[in-house]
This record gives C-alpha cells, structure tokens and sequence, in this order.
C-alpha cells in the first residue's frame, strides 16, 4: 500500500511522542519515515539555511513513496520551493508556508525551536513576520531533549512549560500561533486550552493537503 504520508526526519533518535511529525501514532494513514543520514539539529537549525548540505534531502525525496512528503524540520523552509520542484505531488518543508495565507503580524506568533536562529531568510516574501517569532527558552527541557539527543521527555514538564513560553512572551491580541518546530505538536491541546487562538503547524498542513491524514486528536 502506498503511504498517505513520507516523513523525511532529521538523524535524531529523542523520543519521537503521539502528535510529532515523526511518530506513526499521529496519523489515520499508512505513513513512511526516511531518516537522512548526517542531517543534525546542529546542521539544520541554522541562520545560513543557504549552507545546508540537501543533497541527502534530495535522494531522499526521490525514493519517497507517499501521497505527501513533509520534513521534521521547519528550518528547511528555505528549500521549499528547490525541493517542492523535483516531485509532481505535495511537499510541505515547513509549516511557515501557512503564513502565504495570512496577514496580520500583530495578531501572529510563530514559535520557534531557537528564534535567534529564526529569520527573516526562512520566511521568503512573508519576512514581515519576523517580529512575530518567539522562541523556547534556551533551558527549556524540550529543547534540551531536541538538543541534546536525549532519551527520556517528560511531556508534563514540556507542555507546562511552552504553555509558560508563549504566555510570557505574547500578549492579549494574539490570535494565531504557528508552530515552527514539528516536535510542538503534543502538546497543541494544552496551547489550546490556555489560549483561544488558531494553532497552525505540519499536522494541519498536512490535513490541508490531504484530509483525513491526521488523528483527529491532534488537529
């Protein structure tokens, strides 16, 4: 059976949670994870995205066998209309490709992984948005999972403490809130119930492409 969705996933091996681009338990359809060899946090979150090495990328992309192929990545966003351009269907390198469809930077955040890394090159024509990125605390414990490699996450600790994250650094006229880190899924539902505002991230992106691709759980 041909998978609904490729995941093309950075050489990592942290816990990969329900909700995460990475984990088969966030989807409704058969999915394939293709691991890039060499690809690290390190490598990908960069603010010279041009200097990335997506020669792996691109073999990668050409043996996927899914309807839709994505990244588990946002930084790739750089590469999205290089690499969109070598397969006749969908291919999603971020979900900062949802900011084509909006418009208002003062009701946007966009939560990113590391913001000073973040910038205006990730976001091609929408680079208005750069004064909507905030980002995980430098010790924050989902960034030190990412970072770091590590085995064990504590999703408790993690959803706490991005609910924290995006409170202390948004303000009451926040209506939309973009994930930029793929690993930020998990925990939408607490986002969700600390905050009336749209969540966008790779799930929904997916979904808008392809319909029930994604667990209703986390949409």
């Amino acid at each position: 059976m041909r998978p609904g969705v490729t995941v093309l996933q950075l050489d990592t091996h942290f816990p990969r949670i329900a909700g995460d681009v990475g984990s088969t338990d966030s989807y409704d359809c058969e999915t394939e994870i293709i691991r890039i060899p060499g690809a690290s946090v390190a490598g990908i979150v960069t603010d010279r995205p041009d200097q990335i090495d997506v020669a792996p990328f691109v073999d990668a992309l050409r043996a996927a066998r899914g309807d839709v192929v994505v990244t588990s990545c946002g930084f790739l966003s750089y590469w999205q209309s290089h690499l969109a351009a070598l397969i006749d269907r969908p291919f999603l390198s971020s979900s900062l490709i949802a900011l084509d469809r909006l418009d208002d930077p003062e009701t946007t955040a966009i939560l990113t992984y590391d913001a000073t890394r973040l910038g205006g090159v990730h976001l091609g024509g929408n680079s208005r948005f750069v004064r909507s990125i905030i980002g995980l605390n430098t010790d924050a414990h989902l960034r030190a999972v990412i970072g770091g490699d590590a085995s064990t996450l504590d999703a408790t600790k993690a959803a706490r403490e991005t609910v924290d994250t995006v409170r202390a650094q948004t303000t009451k006229s926040l209506r939309t809130l973009v994930l930029e880190c793929t690993n930020l899924p998990p925990y939408k539902g607490a986002l969700a119930a600390a905050f009336d505002v749209e969540i966008i991230d790779i799930l929904t992106e997916i979904e808008t492409v392809r319909p029930k691709s994604i667990r209703p759980a986390f949409l």
